[in-house]
């Protein structure tokens, strides 16, 4: 819970020196709050929040340098209790998905009434989250169709990391096009070992031959145990 008796201290970022000072109007009509700095740089912006430990921080997306999303995810390693309001001039389903993601507890357009801000700040400053009903929508259905394609490609990957440290060598062998002999040569293994690893690796990965595990193996990230990612692969 907010503590009323003392007054919320309150950063902002913007590169647009008149909306900068139009919001710094604004907070400043509010005796319940302190603004601790106002900036048009986001490197600033962290120098800013090292020293003076904000409660809020009303963020723009928008900025050169460093923009709002990548702040976050540098205020975000500092390890503190700053919350981050993103103040931006797009509603991209996208954009408010990444930002919301990387952590920011609000987001409000800047084409919004003033009072909404004062909303979001209020929100936040008690320990919520703050979308306008308008963006709400937008951005939970945003939000479910990405937790989908997330789910799908992580059940993709794990198909990959199911792999052993001898079928990911084996694998990577393939995608070299090298034949069944030589691998057996060069991991010192027989040929039926080969094959063996072969058909289990069809197997995990669910393909039926040679040619389609190496494709598989290229379009999802192949990586072995050195995390070296393949990047080519000769004819198979």
């Amino acid at each position: 819970m907010r503590d009323f008796t003392k007054k919320l201290r309150v950063l902002l970022v913007d590169d647009n020196a008149n909306h900068l000072r139009g919001i710094k109007e604004l907070i400043s009509l509010e005796t319940s709050y302190s603004i601790v700095g106002a900036t048009r740089s986001a490197n600033l912006a962290i120098n800013l929040i090292k020293k003076y430990h904000p409660d809020i921080v009303l963020m723009d997306v928008n900025m050169p340098e460093k923009d709002g999303l990548q702040a976050i995810q540098s205020i975000s390693k500092l390890g503190l209790s700053t919350k981050v309001i993103i103040l931006s001039g797009y509603d991209d389903s996208d954009l408010i998905y990444r930002a919301m993601k990387l952590g920011a507890k609000g987001y409000v357009l800047k084409t919004m009434a003033s009072a909404k801000l004062i909303d979001a700040i209020e929100a936040v400053a008690e320990g919520k989250v703050y979308l306008p009903s308008i963006l709400a929508t937008r951005f939970f259905d945003y939000f479910q169709s990405a937790a989908k394609e997330e789910s799908k490609t992580s059940a993709e990957e794990n198909l990959l990391s199911s792999l052993t440290s001898r079928e990911n060598e084996v694998l990577e062998l393939l995608t070299q096009g090298i034949n069944y002999k030589s691998i057996a040569n060069q991991l010192i293994i027989s040929d039926t070992t080969v094959k063996t690893h072969v058909n289990n690796i069809f197997q995990k990965l669910q393909v039926n031959d040679r040619t389609n595990a190496v494709l598989y193996a290229l379009t999802h990230g192949f990586k072995v145990n050195n995390n070296k990612k393949v990047e080519h692969m000769t004819t198979v």
